[in-house]
């Protein structure tokens, strides 16, 4: 059963990556082999056996690294079970209720035919990096509103739909 997942994440200030991060570490306490990378550091998707992409949202579109993760390895992912994931709304609203994916994600979904999407809040905190970002911190819009316990549920339950 040693399934190898790779977990590729597109982050500007850390945030999708500390999301990849922990979902790797249930999936790897759920006895498998996991890697959690940036998108843009991938040389190929073909050596894991099932794959995990997210994104933080920007302007109401995935991270540029994830966009392009999933086009250019688009045919090794389409030929794997595939999970995507987006991390962003600046308040509770993805704690709350299921939110759609953006459109380019949708597209990427149907195109990959991926297994589910999540979004999950996002975090934006003192020192992030971007004119915008700083400008949403300066109105007072800032924060996180990552839950953990969201994040690594889905996670097990990619871990136990690999391990069956």
């Amino acid at each position: 059963m040693p399934t190898n997942v790779l977990v590729a994440y597109g982050t500007t200030n850390g945030s999708t990556a500390e999301i990849a991060e922990a979902i790797t570490d249930v999936l790897r306490k759920g006895g498998l082999m996991a890697d959690a990378l940036p998108a843009r550091s991938v040389p190929s998707a073909a050596s894991y056996d099932a794959v995990v992409v997210g994104g933080g949202l920007y302007a109401g579109r995935w991270h540029k690294d994830a966009r392009r993760f999933v086009r250019r390895h688009g045919k090794a992912l389409a030929e794997r079970p595939l999970w995507l994931f987006s991390s962003g709304p600046l308040d509770p609203s993805a704690s709350e209720r299921e939110i759609p994916p953006v459109p380019g994600v949708k597209k990427a979904m149907a195109r990959l035919d991926a297994r589910e999407h999540v979004t999950f809040g996002g975090c934006l905190q003192e020192g992030a990096k971007g004119w915008v970002a700083r400008m949403i911190l300066r109105n007072g819009k800032g924060g996180d509103f990552r839950d953990f316990n969201q994040i690594e549920a889905w996670a097990a339950r990619i871990s136990e739909e690999l391990a069956n």
